[in-house]
């Protein structure tokens, strides 16, 4: 098994116990989803290091419709992250939603 790079483990080292607070405190207070979506940029940005004006892009258009969050890696879109509040039980249809988006931008 190869081992994960040590600055990719400092940094999750570093951020994993100030997100997990954070996290707990939104499901709590039952924040609004766009407060989630900040919380899963940030994550992003700060825990497995995307550039958070470069590779992620919020309500990313799809259609008529938007995805809360895509990801660019190397100026092509990659990954498509639809947020729900933290503080929401997910369904069946939160996951037919982003395989949705996934179909119409030819993302497995």
């Amino acid at each position: 098994m190869n081992k994960l790079p040590k600055k990719f483990v400092e940094r999750v080292a570093l951020n994993l116990k100030k997100y997990q607070r954070i996290t707990l405190a939104q499901q709590k207070s039952d924040v609004a989803e766009a407060d989630t979506v900040t919380l899963v940029k940030d994550i992003l940005a700060d825990v497995f290091g995307y550039d958070k004006y470069d590779e992620l892009t919020s309500e990313h258009q799809i259609k008529a419709t938007y995805c809360d969050l895509a990801i660019k890696i190397a100026g092509k879109l990659r990954l498509l992250v639809e947020v729900k509040s933290a503080g929401s039980s997910l369904a069946e249809n939160h996951l037919r939603q982003v395989i949705d988006y996934g179909a119409h931008q030819g993302i497995h």
